[in-house]
């Protein structure tokens, strides 16, 4: 019998496959929700069993607008995974996040704003209010900065994610405004998928790779896609070397969490209540809650 996939990755910009997987197999999969970016490949990588979806699809072909999110999530959620990780680039917004620096965030800031459809998995007569004061799986964010740290990349651990919603890069202003915020980094996909890990009861962490300084940086390369895809290069490898050292690890280490029992509490709504329809559609997350 094979092992369950426990694990998943999704790549970023930059971030389309991982090399070194065996017994590979590509899935795909349709979703109440509609079609993931990409079929998922499945494998194993030193002993872990994974799934992995390119995030915008082979050939980078969806915009963070664009992405189906819901179907993202609900794929992996369907293959068993319990831990999702993220590889994604970011900008920085502070000095000592250099570009090449790896970063393990602890908190999101949300500002996108035409993504209203794909932010929850609940509604059609089906409440649930997740907590979400901690987005990220700390557990597992505990583990990728201890991997970073192991490769020899220069890592830091925690820190703000601001998601905006592109994909056009951020002006002048609203870089300098995002700093005055306290963010730390910016990016444009967490949002929703953190969200939807959360009430999917899938612990979600990244590994965020700085690629530039955004454009607040006055004497610093103005943030360019060419610029951004040369360093997502050179970053890629160290990327997928911490992935390399942290699976086994967790593997090992994450056996329950908060993070896999979100909805114990949140759902608001008389069971009796729930649409058929509804209740069909979300039975994979809550079916053993109705």
């Amino acid at each position: 019998m094979t092992d369950a996939i426990r694990f998943g990755v999704i790549g970023g910009s930059g971030v389309y496959n991982i090399e070194d997987l065996q017994d590979v197999e590509e899935i795909e999969i349709n979703t109440p929700f509609g079609k993931p970016s990409d079929d998922y490949i499945t494998g194993t990588l030193d002993g872990v069993r994974v799934a992995f979806l390119p995030r915008h699809g082979r050939g980078h072909r969806v915009t963070p607008t664009e992405l189906n999110s819901r179907a993202n999530i609900y794929g992996f959620k369907s293959l068993g995974v319990q831990y999702l990780i993220s590889v994604t680039a970011v900008g920085s917004l502070r000095q000592d996040y250099a570009p090449l620096d790896i970063v393990i965030p602890d908190q999101l800031f949300d500002r996108t704003r035409n993504r209203e459809k794909a932010y929850t998995f609940f509604g059609d007569g089906l409440v649930a209010h997740v907590g979400f004061a901690d987005p990220f799986c700390l557990d597992m964010n505990a583990i990728l900065y201890d991997a970073a740290k192991q490769t020899g990349a220069r890592a830091h651990n925690g820190g703000t994610l601001v998601v905006i919603e592109g994909p056009m890069f951020s002006t002048k202003a609203e870089s300098r405004i995002n700093r005055q915020l306290g963010c730390d980094l910016v990016g444009m996909t967490a949002i929703p998928e953190a969200k939807l890990a959360r009430e999917a009861e899938i612990g979600y962490s990244a590994i965020a790779m700085v690629t530039d300084y955004d454009v607040w940086h006055e004497s610093h390369d103005t943030v360019t896609a060419e610029l951004v895809v040369q360093n997502l290069i050179k970053n890629a490898q160290v990327g997928k070397q911490i992935l390399r050292t942290a699976l086994p690890i967790a593997n090992a280490r994450l056996h329950d969490c908060a993070c896999l029992h979100a909805l114990e509490n949140a759902i608001v709504t008389n069971p009796a209540l729930v649409p058929n329809e509804t209740r069909a559609r979300l039975d994979l997350i809550v079916g053993k809650y109705l």
